[in-house]
Parts: C-alpha cells; sequence; structure tokens
C-alpha cells in the first residue's frame, strides 16, 4: 500500500509542477474557502481531540499544540494560506544563463523538489501549512498526522482532500492526507519515489525518523533557544525580549530556554533581581545556578529551582528557564555552540562590536541581535506560512517557505551542436536574476 501511494504522488508530480501559477495560486483559494465554512465542524473535532488528551493524561504542551480554537490560531492558519497564494511564483525563474557557444545557451532554472513526505505530531495546522506551500511550489505531498490529532485531520483532510479533487486543476493524488496509522514505516523505505521527508513533532519523532529512512530528512529535533544578556545590554530591552522569548507561546520550538547572564550583571543583586524577577512576575520557574541564586534571595522562592546537570541540555516547552552566569560575550558564545540544538539565539546588548560579533560566531539558524526568539518564523519572516524549521545545513535553514523547497536545473537549449565540434570560450556572458522567466532572458 505505502508503494501505490509514494507512487501515485510521484505520478501526480509530475503533472502537478506543469500548471501554471494562476491554477495552483486559485486551488489554495478554494481550500482556503472550503476550511472556512467547515470552520465549526472541524473547531468541534478539535475539541474531542483535546479532551481524549486531557483523559489521555497527555502533557500541557501537548495539549497546547493540539489547540486550533484559542489565540486566533484557525484564523491564522487561514490567511496563511492566502498569504501563500499571493506569493510570486516560485517555479520556472532563471538565475543564471550563460551563452556557451552561437545558438547554444545554457540556463538555471527554479524547479521543485518533487514528493515530500510530511509525518506531524499535535499541530493540525500543518496540514493547511504544507497543502499550501506544497502546492504553491508545485511539489506533491503526503501527509500523515499523530493520533492524539486523529480526529481534526480526519475532518480537514475530508474536506482538503474534496476541494482539490473537485474544484480545482491539481491532480486528485498530488495532495495525500494518510489517515492510517500503519503507513509509516512503509512510506520511510519509499525511497524511488520520495524525495524529502519533513518531520514535525517531538524529538523521539524525529530522532527516530532519521535513524529509519535512506530519504533525505529536513528538520530539526530540539529546539534549545539562548539568550545572552551582555554587559552593555539596555536592561529594561532585556526584560521585555526575555519574557516574550519565554511565555508568549512556551510550547514552540522558538521559545527561549536557556538565559545567560555577562557576570557584572549577575553579580550586580538589583540589577539581576529585576530581570529574573520581570520572569518570576510571568509566572516562569527559574533554573538558577548557584552564583544567581546567591544574588536573588529576596525573590519568590517559589519560582526559583537549583539547576542540575541536565538543566542546559533540556527543550523545557513549559514555563521554565535554565539561567547562568558568563564571563564574556566570548563565554557566551562557547556555552551556546556547546549546548545549543542550533536554532535560534538571540544577544542583548548596545555594543554593536559585540553584537558583530555574536552575529559571525554563532553556529545557529537564527542569530538575533536585541529582539525576541519567537520571530523565528516562516509567517512572521513573510513566508506566508512554513513547513518547519531547519537546522541542517545543506539545502534549507530555518523556517523553510518556498525558497525551501525548491531545486534548480540545468537547461541546455541548441541547434545541432555536439562536444566533438565544440571549442568553446565564444561570446560568454553570465545573468543571474531571480524575477525573470526564461523567455525574458536575452543572450
Amino acid at each position: 500500500m505505502a508503494e501505490i501511494i509514494a507512487r501515485e504522488a510521484a505520478e501526480a508530480f509530475a503533472s502537478l509542477k506543469t500548471l501554471s501559477n494562476t491554477q495552483r495560486s486559485s486551488a489554495l483559494q478554494k481550500i482556503h474557502d472550503a476550511l472556512y465554512v467547515k470552520k465549526d465542524e472541524i473547531l468541534a473535532a478539535n475539541q474531542l481531540d483535546m479532551t481524549n488528551a486531557v483523559d489521555n493524561k497527555l502533557s500541557s504542551t501537548l495539549v497546547k499544540r493540539l489547540d486550533l480554537s484559542t489565540g486566533g490560531k484557525f484564523d491564522a492558519m487561514l490567511s496563511g494560506i492566502l498569504d501563500v497564494a499571493q506569493l510570486p511564483d516560485p517555479v520556472g525563474k532563471c538565475t543564471l544563463a550563460r551563452k556557451l557557444d552561437e545558438g547554444l545557451n545554457l540556463y538555471r532554472l527554479t524547479a521543485p523538489i518533487g514528493v515530500l513526505l510530511i509525518i506531524f505530531e499535535s499541530r493540525p495546522e500543518v496540514i493547511a501549512n504544507i497543502t499550501a506551500l506544497a502546492i504553491k511550489s508545485g511539489n506533491a505531498a503526503i501527509l500523515k498526522g499523530g493520533k492524539e490529532s486523529y480526529e481534526t485531520f480526519k475532518v480537514m483532510s475530508d474536506i482538503v482532500n474534496s476541494t482539490l479533487q473537485q474544484e480545482t486543476d491539481v491532480p486528485g493524488k498530488a495532495i495525500q492526507l494518510i489517515q492510517s496509522r500503519d503507513e509509516v514505516s512503509g512510506l520511510l523505505s519509499q525511497d524511488r519515489y520520495i524525495d524529502l521527508v519533513i518531520p514535525r513533532g517531538s524529538n523521539a519523532l524525529v530522532r527516530n525518523i532519521k535513524e529509519n529512512t535512506k530519504i533525505p530528512v529536513l528538520g530539526h529535533a530540539d529546539g534549545i533557544c539562548s539568550i545572552y544578556v551582555d554587559s552593555e545590554a539596555d536592561l529594561s530591552k532585556a526584560k521585555k525580549i526575555v519574557v516574550d522569548s519565554k511565555t508568549n507561546y512556551p510550547a514552540g520550538c522558538n521559545a527561549a530556554e536557556q538565559l545567560l547572564i555577562h557576570q557584572s550583571i549577575a553579580q550586580d543583586s538589583t540589577k539581576v533581581s529585576s530581570l529574573i524577577n520581570s520572569l518570576i512576575e510571568a509566572k516562569v520557574t527559574v533554573h538558577v545556578t548557584p552564583e544567581i541564586k546567591a544574588q536573588i534571595s529576596g525573590l519568590n522562592q517559589e519560582f526559583i529551582v537549583d539547576a542540575d546537570g541536565e538543566s542546559f541540555d533540556t527543550e523545557f516547552l513549559s514555563f521554565d528557564i535554565a539561567v547562568k552566569s558568563v564571563s564574556s560575550v566570548a563565554d557566551a558564545i562557547k556555552h551556546i555552540n556547546t549546548h545549543s540544538s542550533k536554532h535560534t539565539e538571540a544577544i542583548i546588548t548596545e555594543n554593536k562590536d559585540t553584537a558583530d560579533l555574536f552575529l559571525k560566531s554563532i553556529d545557529s539558524a537564527g542569530i538575533y541581535w536585541n529582539c525576541s526568539t519567537r520571530f523565528a518564523d516562516g509567517f512572521r519572516y513573510g513566508f506566508g506560512t512554513e513547513v518547519g524549521i531547519s537546522t541542517n545545513k545543506i539545502h534549507a535553514r530555518g523556517p523553510v517557505g518556498l525558497e525551501g523547497l525548491m531545486s534548480y536545473q540545468y537547461q541546455l537549449r541548441g541547434d545541432g551542436h555536439i562536444v566533438g565540434e565544440y571549442v568553446g570560450g565564444g561570446g560568454k556572458k553570465v545573468f543571474v536574476h531571480e524575477d525573470l522567466n526564461i523567455n525574458d532572458v536575452k543572450l
């Protein structure tokens, strides 16, 4: 069965990538409209998933990720579909042109990757996100949701499938939403037909997938993000950024999990207490090292615990953060490059030279200066939405939108040219311009 699913997706991809941008964008508008009309039905199913999650004693973090009804998540999901539809067409853009000989022209054109396999836990909005990005970029996609979001997934997948098949030019098998629980291992072996696997979920899920497939995997296992408060930080900025990074959505992979404080602040009881208290007032439990604990004895001890050996290698995904003192920006950089998951890190400082050193030295997908780690998101980057955040260094890195779902192909257009008669060197010209179609390039 898995081979049939994968083969049908590959066959659909061959047709999907030939559709015009208008046809692909129109399909997204139809999906948006269908989901909007069925909002009450989707949210009712979502409520059933959350009730089941609570009854089964699943973590509060997972329940938050399941929830589509609060914080404007459903409306944001729908807006993301339209945002993607309105983005420029990413397919067939000419990024290089070279005249190799008279009448022999070489072009490099953007092209979709092929068939994507997306396996995710909890977040039902992934269905809309991936469907929008896949169709817009000309990629076929196979989506498999986790059992905890089964009811929401079933309703949304039925809506998406019926809309695509009945109202659009997109091939019916270009987007396949798999509800069976038995297909994952079989799909992971379909490297002949599937080009990229994108896992969205827990550390255990991502690691399991990486260990059980030969297909390239795009994603990240952990979101251990750090903030360094420098000796020349504006403390009012620091408090605002640190609290937002931790509390805006603590279950997100871009929430801060570590706070590093320069020793000049950490050893000043008034300054460090003010900074730590901003977290405590937001009901964040701080896991502190002894030198920090010694300076904050006057604060509410209910939210203060001792950091242990695992604190700085833990993705809490909750109202918890690990806090320690560092002696310099170099010490902070060393700590982050050692303990970070290479997702997103931030420095708070008014010193541009210090910030530049930090920005150049940190080996993560996102490095920020004086702003919240919560900005690490495809929607906030202006990508419309994202398929996930990658900590890979090859192909795509950071929030992955349309560009991250594209590869490229070379086209060589000649007129009877053969290598035996080619001497090279004549009339070379290189042209790079991502806004032009191949037909607009003049050599």
